[in-house]
């Protein structure tokens, strides 16, 4: 089928909307028409060139919608079944997935080529005949997507869609860097630093898991206001305005754990971040940064002595069959607030406007919202 979605064909441009040419469905894979997408700063990733993708790619990687084609040999998903977008793959059958990290899947190891499980193609392809890599092998800048069913979870029916949307990251990713990798307990204090689509969801997460202390950091105002709404019971502008105000909060005992969830990570936040960190606690570091970067700064004594650690996260160190469940029955017990997330709704020709509004830190989720003219 001819569709249309937002395309990237060098880092440094623009996105710009295409029509492409969509596969219909191989074995094991499935085609979903979405009903919205959230807009991620990983993408954005690709336009600076941060994270390498083969070019020209279909932007996109945190969507919701039905299923209306399904291919040979598929036992998980049938027509007409709701289902969210997970942008690592749980094949259920490798080793990690075997020893309950699907967050870690072997097939992830394909988010880098954006070639298919199936066959080990491209199921799209440009108007122009080039292959089109399908971001997170998933695309969901686009209204209609052809993919594997490893990267779908399904959910539901009584679910809204279009919320349901951000549970494919930003959700998950922030409750599980506070919960689960993070492993909050009753009564810890927890920093977390960009209060962004997954900051906001590391303080409801923490919130939930009864962490006495819920600190978010953030230069801008209304993030810190809408932290504040969703858990947060301290706020600061920086990592230095906050450090001596938890001292003073914790008795001298410092943060459990600290999350960096900031849209671009820098090796020079670590430091600060450990230092907002008591002993035997732990900087869970989320935000992806330059993957050439290689260089990080950290007091080597005051990580041995004080028994501190820096732990690195996807997807909340959570499975994604397991965690997006899990999710749906926390938002169905009112614990878990999703429509508060989206600060702004877009049309798909108004991609580079929402990014600019990221960017500007207007917003705390973008979303795309697909019309009848988009199908």
């Amino acid at each position: 089928m001819k569709t249309k979605g937002a395309v990237l064909r060098n880092p440094g441009e623009k996105w710009q909307i295409e029509e492409f040419e969509l596969g219909d469905p191989v074995a094991g894979e499935v085609q979903v028409k979405l009903v919205s997408s959230g807009l991620c700063h990983s993408d954005h990733h690709l336009r600076t060139g941060d994270s390498p993708a083969p070019m020209p790619v279909l932007g996109g990687h945190e969507g919701a919608g039905v299923v209306t084609k399904v291919g040979p040999g598929v036992t998980r998903l049938k027509e007409g079944d709701h289902v969210v977008t997970a942008f690592i793959p749980a094949c259920g059958t490798c080793e990690p997935c075997s020893r309950g990290q699907q967050n870690i899947c072997d097939e992830g190891a394909r988010l880098l080529t954006g070639l298919s499980i199936s066959d080990d193609t491209n199921r799209a392809h440009t108007h122009d005949g080039l292959p089109l890599v399908q971001m997170c092998m998933l695309g969901t800048f686009a209204p209609y997507i052809t993919v594997n069913q490893a990267s779908l979870v399904k959910i539901e029916d009584d679910i809204p869609l279009q919320a349901a949307a951000l549970l494919g990251c930003g959700v998950a990713t922030g409750w599980g860097s506070a919960v689960e990798i993070g492993g909050t307990h009753a009564g810890d204090t927890v920093v977390v630093v960009g209060i962004g689509g997954v900051g906001i969801n590391s303080v409801q997460g923490a919130a939930a898991a009864g962490a006495r202390n819920v600190i978010a950091v953030d230069p801008v105002p209304f993030k810190l206001q809408m932290a504040e709404k969703l858990g947060a019971t301290h706020t600061f502008a920086s990592m230095e305005d906050a450090l001596e105000a938890i001292g003073d909060i914790t008795w001298g005992r410092m943060a459990n754990t600290t999350i960096l969830t900031v849209g671009e990570i820098d090796g020079s936040m670590i430091a600060p971040a450990l230092a907002l960190t008591g002993k035997g606690g732990q900087v869970v570091v989320v935000g992806m940064g330059n993957f050439q970067s290689m260089d990080a700064q950290m007091n080597l004594f005051e990580l041995t002595l004080l028994q501190k650690r820096v732990q690195g996260a996807i997807f909340g160190g959570a499975s994604p069959r397991t965690q997006v469940p899990a999710l749906l029955n926390e938002y169905r017990a009112g614990k878990l607030n999703l429509s508060d997330l989206v600060t702004n709704t877009y049309r798909l020709d108004q991609i580079n406007e929402a990014y600019d509004d990221m960017l500007a830190g207007n917003n705390i989720r973008g979303m795309i919202v697909y019309g009848e003219d988009d199908y």
